[in-house]
């Protein structure tokens, strides 16, 4: 038995988002400051510049977290690396090392409390479910899932995508059923989702933060021809076709 005092009931925190085993609080102010550091932290609290963390209630569901993103836990938790085997281990090295993911994410089941490692970053909080069940995540982004989840890696539709999209050649799939946590580089407020039917979206730029798997993914000239792509100064654009969901941030990010 345990109990946590002077964390979630602190006027300092905000319950920004709970979906399922996941809460998102965000810590209103920087009270651990100096003279000499006190009126940048005042800026950024008022900037939205704020620490952000996932709880984790392990008694709805076992999650797998990125590698190294566990600060504390308390209770019943038991860790483990998640590897089946030596062939599971080799297809999930393989697997990190053209994603740009870690290559092995720990697994932590039990009754108790796990508590990741704060972040400025903003937390946005998935239902798999509702993008059909498999959803890719653009580079760098995942944060924690649950572990009945599975994570694959997909390849782009052609080799340009990697030349001339300014992005790798193989992106992180999750599939099935259950909650997601990714690390965005704006706001909830500001990302634009898109629903396409039988259609067809171009971005000009590192926009796209996640997509739905059902969707073709390529990178194309923006017109027809080398000289017309020239000419609108556009050049390639990243191109998803079909029928699926986009989540994009408003301007690129690196």
């Amino acid at each position: 038995m345990f109990h946590i005092a002077n964390f979630e009931n602190n006027d300092d925190v905000n319950v920004l988002a709970q979906l399922g085993a996941f809460k998102v609080i965000e810590w209103k102010r920087d009270l651990s400051v100096t003279p000499e550091s006190a009126a940048q932290a005042w800026f950024c609290s008022e900037m939205n510049v704020r620490r952000r963390q996932v709880i984790c209630d392990l008694s709805q569901s076992a999650v797998t977290v990125q590698a190294g993103a566990m600060q504390w836990m308390v209770g019943d938790v038991r860790a483990n690396t998640g590897v089946k085997g030596v062939g599971d281990f080799f297809g999930k090295a393989m697997r990190g090392a053209v994603t740009n993911e870690s290559a092995i994410k720990p697994e932590y089941e039990g009754t108790g409390t796990l508590v990741l490692e704060p972040t400025y970053r903003y937390i946005i909080l998935i239902d798999v479910a509702n993008w059909g069940n498999n959803i890719v995540l653009d580079d760098g982004i995942f944060l924690a899932c649950y572990s009945s989840l599975k994570h694959q890696a997909v390849m782009r539709s052609n080799i340009s995508s990697a030349v001339g999209g300014g992005q790798g050649l193989f992106n992180l799939s999750i599939q099935g059923y259950g909650a997601l946590a990714i690390e965005s580089p704006c706001p909830a407020e500001e990302l634009i989702e898109i629903t396409l039917e039988n259609d067809v979206l171009k971005i000009d730029g590192n926009q796209a933060l996640a997509w739905s798997g059902s969707l073709d993914f390529t990178v194309e000239r923006s017109g027809k021809s080398l000289i017309g792509s020239a000419a609108s100064g556009e050049g390639l654009v990243n191109v998803y076709r079909g029928t699926g969901k986009v989540l994009m941030a408003p301007t690129a990010f690196a």
